[in-house]
């Protein structure tokens, strides 16, 4: 007779779709073929881990293997409550041990390592299933040799494809949807396809809002991590593109800040992510659509004060934080052409040899021929000034070609399109303009934010600190640039409109303000709350190129300026205490040059500092001052005074210790070519390890 239980395990096979590499994998871990007798599955809430275990136990059954599955949630955090669930596998010959939520079983962990894993038979497979990557302890002491990780990342587009028809999604229009929304959770598909949740209308543009959805995902993804005394860091977290520190104890000023991003570190939907962490991405937009759902006013003021935080933050010269910035817009036809979100599935390069003419076809498979002959010369003699946008396949998605008044090259004032523009931008002082030649999305998906990270490109390639003026090429067939531009405030100038083979490009020209564009984007940003716009402060002007080299800062002498800021010293006494103890720590302690470079990509990364084997002290704040100072005086007195010498330096400074918004612009500051500059970067830490290394007082 059939049961409930034969159904609910039949259709679960049935929905089992993908992890075909995975289940090969571990399929040959069954048969003896790997060597490996524990195997630690990792990823984040909703990624598939239980569903794929189960999936091994009908695979292993089918061979005659039986399955011993224990639960980490419904296991006592007692010893003897996991020696007894595992009583009957000790006595089969090859049993196959399942272990799931292993995040809830931490402190049981050096017992499954150190009493369980070991009793079993010699033919045991154990596969241990938890959201947090294994701990150290798997990965040492002989482990290394019998235990193997296996991380697991989103469903594939076509594997997510599957796994909605197979919920009855057939819909292509809503499908695609779906797709872009669930970021490749498997859960979320589940969930969003599911007949008991609504087929129709379940996820509308990039938002989760139905409540009942959105309290389903919390639920699945993350409550269990979840409490009261948290909310407020998990709230922040949810709006700001990256939480820090410093963001968390100027925005919850009742807040204990390092408490609360340590917390928040620690959770496993949590990631690195630039100079702090970011809430995994379905996670972010449930808790935030579950907190404007809840409580609309607390979301806006907390989007205000994050405004304002990174607005100050970019001000002083942080200029990425742009980025961050366009991340609090909601107006759709600004974030269309001004925005980061498509970095998870694409990423900007430079020029490759062969890019030219795989652009030059894809312009014509565009139907925008027209765009080549004025982008044709710079792939040969300015490359620099041009962005190619590559998906995770490698495949070109976009180009965009952008020059300002400083850095145009001798052919952009004979360019058909840039020419008049850029005198005009000289002739009405407009230095701090950026100008765009062309930029082309080749996905033809406006969800992809492609358009938008080609728009984000000519900013932070600019070199300009805070831009005053855009020059945008609109072409008036697409309704969503024109819309951009009338929507960003721009306005056309018909003088400066060409014709390229008949097809006409408009001149839109945006001006940002007195503020610049960092305070074009608050006041946006302020707007869209329903709020008057803040003053903008008395100091500085937009439009100026970014900053260099500060003077010393008093008391500090010997140390640059740009080593000063690094460090994060806040007056003499405090710098030469640092430098005092990190120097003389590293000293009795083998340096790699791993570990100096590591360190200095990370200089501004708390966390990630305070990991670091240079990195001494208690506290995380410690152990990050620490490195940052042993760096900063290493670098001191590392270089001699011949101009190579101070040339390694300032490569070392721009490249890392006071950094250019990327390392092409520092390139061009230093008048390098890209393989020149990362030779001597190169270069820079190795002498850096090298000074490290001499015993201290040592020359």
């Amino acid at each position: 007779m059939a049961t409930i239980g034969a159904r609910i395990a039949e259709r679960d096979r049935r929905r089992f779709v993908g992890r075909d590499a995975e289940l090969a994998f571990l399929e040959r871990c069954l048969d003896g073929e790997r060597g490996a007798s524990v195997v630690l599955v990792h990823g984040p809430g909703g990624i598939g881990k239980s569903t794929l275990l189960r999936e091994l136990a009908r695979r292993a059954g089918a061979r005659g293997r039986r399955a011993h599955f224990v639960e980490g949630r419904e296991l006592a955090p007692v010893p003897a409550a996991l020696d007894a669930a595992l009583a009957a596998a000790r006595e089969e010959l090859e049993p196959l041990v399942l272990i799931d939520t292993y995040e809830q079983m931490g402190g049981l962990d050096g017992h499954v390592r150190n009493a369980v894993v070991p009793s079993l038979p010699e033919r045991a497979l154990v596969v241990i299933a938890g959201r947090e990557r294994p701990g150290r302890g798997w990965l040492e002491g002989g482990w290394e040799r019998v235990a193997v990780q296996l991380p697991l990342s989103g469903l594939s587009a076509a594997e997510a494809r599957e796994l909605l028809a197979v919920h009855g999604v057939a819909d292509d229009a809503r499908t695609r949807e779906l797709i872009r929304w669930a970021q490749g959770s498997p859960l979320a598909l589940a969930l969003a396809g599911d007949e008991a949740l609504g087929a129709a209308g379940a996820a509308g543009g990039d938002e989760v809002e139905r409540p009942e959805l959105v309290q389903a995902l919390i639920r699945r993804l993350a409550e269990a991590e979840i409490d009261g005394p948290h909310l407020g860091p998990l709230a922040v977290a949810a709006i700001a593109r990256v939480t820090t520190i410093e963001l968390l104890r100027e925005v919850l000023p009742e807040t204990d800040a390092l408490q609360a991003y340590m917390w928040l570190r620690e959770r496993s939907f949590t990631e690195p992510l630039g100079e702090g962490i970011a809430l995994h991405e379905l996670v972010r937009k449930a808790l935030r659509a579950d907190l404007r759902h809840r409580d609309r006013e607390r979301e806006r003021a907390l989007r205000r004060r994050i405004a304002d935080h990174l607005y100050a933050r970019a001000r002083a010269g942080q200029q990425l934080l742009s980025i961050d910035l366009a991340h609090l817009v909601r107006n759709e036809a600004i974030r269309w052409g001004f925005s980061w979100e498509g970095a998870g599935e694409h990423r900007l390069d430079e020029v490759r040899p062969g890019d030219a003419e795989e652009i030059r076809r894809l312009l014509a498979r565009w139907r925008v021929p027209e765009r080549w002959a004025p982008a044709a010369p710079y792939f040969e003699q300015a490359p620099e000034r041009i962005a190619v946008v590559r998906d995770l396949d490698d495949r070109i998605r976009g180009f965009e070609l952008s020059v300002t008044p400083q850095n145009a090259p001798p052919l952009a004032y004979a360019d058909p399109v840039l020419g008049r523009w850029l005198a005009h931008a000289r002739e009405h002082g407009g230095g701090g303009a950026v100008l765009w030649q062309v930029a082309i999305d080749f996905t033809g998906d406006p969800r992809a934010r492609v358009q938008a990270m080609l728009g984000m490109s000519g900013i932070i390639r600019s070199g300009l600190a805070n831009p005053r003026w855009a020059y945008l090429p609109i072409d008036p067939r697409l309704e969503r640039a024109v819309a951009f531009a009338q929507a960003a405030g721009a306005r056309r100038l018909p003088q400066l409109d060409c014709e390229l083979d008949g097809h006409p490009t408009h001149c839109y020209l945006l001006d940002y303000g007195p503020d610049g564009l960092l305070g074009a984007q608050r006041a946006l940003i302020y707007r869209e709350l329903g709020l008057a716009p803040a003053d903008p402060p008395a100091d500085g002007a937009a439009g100026s190129p970014s900053p260099g080299r500060s003077p010393e800062p008093p008391g500090a002498p010997g140390v640059s300026a740009p080593a000063a800021r690094a460090a994060g010293t806040t007056g003499p006494a405090a710098g030469a205490a640092a430098v005092s103890g990190a120097a003389s720590a590293a000293g009795a302690a083998a340096v790699s040059l791993d570990d100096v470079r590591e360190a200095l990509r990370n200089l501004g990364v708390p966390h990630k500092l305070a990991d670091s084997p240079l990195a001494r002290g208690e506290t995380l704040e410690q152990r990050a001052a620490s490195v940052r100072a042993l760096l900063t005086e290493t670098a001191a007195r590392a270089f001699g005074d011949t101009p190579n010498e101070q040339l390694l330096r300032r490569v070392l400074e721009r490249g890392y210790l006071d950094p250019a918004s990327s390392h092409e612009q520092a390139a061009d500051e230093l008048a390098l070519s890209r393989a020149a500059y990362f030779r001597r970067l190169r270069t820079a830490a190795e002498r850096l390890v090298e000074v490290l290394a001499r015993p201290p007082g040592g020359r």
